[in-house]
């Protein structure tokens, strides 16, 4: 593994940023190269996910992953814990019908990180009872992925936060540089993106530019801008 998820726990705890992959954006040919200049960038964390990929296939890619990524950000497999332990890769998001988190946790060791992906206050809740290390929220914004559906805004990381649950929290869907802090005013430790990076002509630019509005978002204000804050995320 890159490194311990303990000694790592600032990457989650402060403007974190996730790029979760998406062949629909990337070719998987194109992606090492996009990732490696997304990740000089200031990517935290990348998320290797194709849910169609054969397992070969994907083990192949997310060790080119590994190698170019290079011990600077955590990589995690979706789902695949098969794939994450072969590839040595830093650990598994789970979606919210996936695998318990302990028996995950049991196949990969200890030390490595597990995510879930929730919607909800009582799926948050479950999942950071279950022992998830973070959660990735959604859906923040409109987005093309989940063409239709609805989004909860970034209320719902205050409500989430509201019910008790303390791990840190990614925001997801539709997050660009010109929301994104409004996900950290809403009590967000970080954003997840797949288009706003990984379809930019430039992606270490692209990323640089999500880590500058989020540290803008997490800087101290004046009483004004707090208040503008609070309004918009509710």
């Amino acid at each position: 593994m890159a490194f311990p998820f303990g000694s790592n726990i600032g990457r989650l705890s402060h403007q974190c940023l996730c790029l979760v992959t998406d062949r629909r954006v990337c070719p998987s040919g194109e992606l090492p190269g996009r990732v490696a200049a997304a990740v000089d960038g200031g990517v935290d964390i990348v998320q290797l996910r194709d849910k169609e990929m054969p397992g070969a296939a994907l083990l192949e890619l997310a060790e080119q992953l590994r190698e170019v990524i290079a011990g600077r950000a955590l990589l995690l497999v979706n789902e695949r814990a098969d794939v994450a332990l072969a590839a040595r890769a830093d650990g598994v998001q789970l979606g919210e019908a996936a695998m318990p988190t302990g028996a995950v946790r049991a196949i990969m060791g200890e030390p490595s990180v597990i995510g879930r992906s929730v919607h909800s206050v009582p799926g948050a809740c479950g999942a950071a009872e279950s022992g998830a290390d973070f959660l990735l929220v959604g859906t923040m914004f409109a987005t093309n992925s989940h063409p239709g559906e609805e989004p909860s805004g970034p209320g719902l990381l205050l409500r989430i936060a509201s019910a008790g649950v303390t791990i840190p929290m990614l925001g997801i869907g539709g997050i660009t540089e010109y929301n994104a802090g409004q996900v950290i005013a809403a009590g967000a430790s970080g954003v997840a993106v797949i288009t706003s990076v990984l379809a930019h002509d430039d992606p270490c630019a692209a990323a640089q530019r999500l880590k500058n509005s989020m540290a803008d978002a997490a800087a101290p204000k004046s009483v004004a801008d707090r208040e503008a804050n609070v309004s918009r995320r509710v």
